[in-house]
């Protein structure tokens, strides 16, 4: 069963038989809203990029992105960028794979991050959410849904932290602004 998350809340990646997740996937799915013109509605294309940085006692220690798509350790993992949003009609455009048994112990949160590397804000931006499944068996965990656009062009959506001897997700949904992951790392501080 699947949890519609609210901006802050925290939920434990402890399964519900009591066993722990090995392997999750933080998915994102967004479409570009229709925007009215002279010649009817019509829609722009929106390249939105996921990221995961990857943090060892508040340092950033590594990054996976487009551009550097396997962790350094290869626990971490993007499947591809996906430039244009809306071809999974609700399923995932790009994702990031964590292998939670992977993750090197020093590694105590993982942030993931959007953003718009062509500049348009999120007011431009529709259907747009971050999810956590079990990558195991496909099992929707979490979701968290981005609404009411904004003026800004970058959301800080989750993060993974070690909690005891497990992990725990905290839905995030702090905008922010930048085109790429290194503009956003002074936003990312707070949520450490």
């Amino acid at each position: 069963m699947s949890i519609n998350m609210s901006k802050g809340q925290a939920i434990s990646l402890q399964k519900s038989d009591g066993g722990t997740l090995t392997a999750v996937r933080m998915g994102l799915g967004w479409q570009a809203a229709a925007r009215r013109g002279l010649f009817g509605s019509r829609t722009r294309e929106i390249d939105l990029d996921a990221s995961a940085v990857l943090f060892a006692d508040k340092q950033a220690v590594d990054v996976v992105f487009f551009q550097h798509l396997v962790s350094n350790d290869g626990s971490v993992r993007h499947t591809g960028d996906n430039l244009v949003g809306g071809v999974g009609q609700g399923g995932d455009d790009e994702a990031i794979l964590v292998d939670l048994q992977r993750v090197p112990v020093h590694v105590d949160q993982i942030l993931f991050t959007v953003n718009s590397f062509t500049g348009q804000t999120f007011a431009e931006v529709q259907n747009a959410f971050c999810r956590l499944v079990d990558e195991t068996n496909g099992q929707e965990l979490a979701r968290y849904t981005l609404t009411g656009g904004g003026p800004y062009t970058a959301q800080i959506m989750a993060k993974v932290h070690r909690q005891g001897n497990g992990w725990q997700m905290t839905a995030l949904g702090a905008p922010a602004n930048g085109r790429t992951f290194q503009d956003l790392l002074p936003a990312l501080v707070p949520h450490l």
